[in-house]
């Protein structure tokens, strides 16, 4: 597969980079040859992120995305292996369930470890590689840079959280990945809408606002996870008949202006002394 059918770098001058790690659906045959189903793997997808942040282009924000399901490898987890979430589900580099436990490989097709370490060098390595040059090129021309992390997720997924989740879910490291002020200002965005809102939450952010979010180096990363019903039609049951609803730019429009307004907050402070 070559880099560019899949690694999508939308590059632009503004002190802003939108990383969207897991809309992707692109699975190579000789893995999908060894899932369950096609549908199951691309089951747990942020889906159509892209769409829903198309905006960010006209903000000046570099976007950085991956084509590639998160089924084949996530660039969102720790390389080493290590749980971002000690004691609570998750899945890993290489998930090998669904969000919901079903098993995503048919009996003794899981990935092993050689080929875990392939689809790193091949998929992750190269998305951050992309992710880290434009952060460099944005941090010198700036100084100071906000990294925004866009995901969305279904509001009920019962392994991984109790009842329904928040409609922004804003995840710091704790604070850790970004100065207080970012965290203050992207809040009173997602309050002013009167929506639902945590701040590290079920989600704290993963790996790549904990590695990249380095304020001291003028990097501040924050993760905006969505719940899905904010943008799309979230069904009761999730069949392949019923999921994914599709996009529509008319039921997705409240939430993308919000959204706007979220991504005119960074910027701001980005752009603040």
């Amino acid at each position: 597969m070559n880099q560019t059918d899949w690694l999508h770098v939308t590059r632009r001058e503004a002190p802003l980079v939108v990383s969207i790690p897991h809309a992707g659906t692109i699975i190579p045959a000789d893995i999908e040859a060894r899932l369950v189903s096609r549908w199951l793997a691309r089951k747990d997808a942020d889906w159509w992120l892209e769409q829903l942040y198309a905006f960010a282009d006209g903000l000046g924000a570099t976007v950085v995305r991956t084509g590639v399901s998160r089924t084949v490898i996530d660039v969102n987890r720790d390389p080493s292996g290590v749980s971002l979430y000690p004691g609570q589900a998750t899945t890993g580099l290489c998930p090998v369930d669904t969000f919901d436990g079903e098993p995503l490989y048919r009996p003794s097709q899981d990935p092993d470890a050689a080929e875990i370490a392939a689809r790193r060098a091949s998929f992750f390595d190269p998305y951050h590689a992309s992710l880290q040059a434009e952060l460099d090129r944005l941090v010198a021309r700036h100084g100071k840079v906000v990294l925004y992390d866009a995901h969305s997720i279904r509001s009920r997924a019962p392994r991984l959280f109790d009842g329904e989740l928040p409609q922004f879910n804003i995840g710091t490291n704790s604070g850790a990945a970004c100065d207080p002020g970012l965290t203050r200002a992207v809040e009173a965005a997602c309050d002013a809408t009167g929506l639902s809102r945590v701040t590290n939450g079920r989600f704290k952010g993963g790996w790549i606002t904990r590695h990249y979010g380095q304020p001291e180096r003028g990097v501040h990363a924050v993760q905006m996870e969505l719940a899905c019903h904010g943008y799309i039609d979230e069904p009761a049951e999730l069949t392949p008949d019923t999921w994914p609803t599709p996009f529509q730019v008319t039921r997705a429009a409240p939430l993308r202006t919000a959204l706007a307004d979220v991504l005119k907050a960074c910027l701001a402070f980005a752009n603040s002394a």
